[in-house]
């Protein structure tokens, strides 16, 4: 018996595939988006690297499971994912939360993904995800860290402007 050819992927592991792909290269879209809007800040937020290294990570993410697809000599058909409509990400924490949003939809399309390759016992498939998922993990705890530092800095500006508040309504009422 001869070496045995390639055995193909199912048909549902090649559309999640390709869907991830094509998410991968939107939430790269989204960080290359993130990290020019704070680009030019004179204080840009401690975040920005993080930004600026997923746009590029993202993208050879993308890369991976398209070669993956090929390898299985996969169709490559990537689906239109329409980019996010902001253009001014505000405030750190909004731009925080959205990366947050982005990395968990990733997450669970990872997740599905391993599910199938389970359910359809393709091991290579399994283990190809393996670093994926593991790297998710460390992006939303950095990006749920972040969160948590910007909405701790909102609420001590709040409790400070209304302690200046109070102050100043004294004074007021005192003279």
């Amino acid at each position: 018996m001869g070496p045995r050819a390639q055995v193909c992927l199912s048909e549902e592991c090649r559309v999640a595939l390709n869907q991830i792909a094509s998410y991968e290269l939107h939430v790269s879209d989204a960080y290359l988006s993130m990290a020019c809007y704070y680009i030019e800040d004179t204080e840009a937020p401690n975040f920005l690297t993080f930004f600026q290294d997923q746009a590029e990570v993202k993208k050879e993410h993308a890369k991976q499971f398209i070669k993956y697809l090929r390898k299985y000599k996969c169709k490559v058909c990537l689906p239109v994912i329409k980019r996010p409509d902001i253009e001014n990400w505000g405030i750190g924490k909004q731009a925080i939360e959205c990366a947050l949003q982005l990395e968990n939809t990733l997450n669970k399309l990872l997740q599905d993904l391993k599910a199938l390759a389970s359910k359809n016992k393709e091991t290579s498939l399994s283990r190809f995800m393996k670093k994926f998922l593991d790297e998710q993990n460390r992006n939303i705890n950095y990006l749920e860290y972040q969160f948590r530092y910007h909405k701790e800095l909102e609420k001590e500006a709040q409790s400070e402007g209304q302690g200046e508040k109070a102050a100043e309504t004294s004074e007021a009422s005192g003279k």
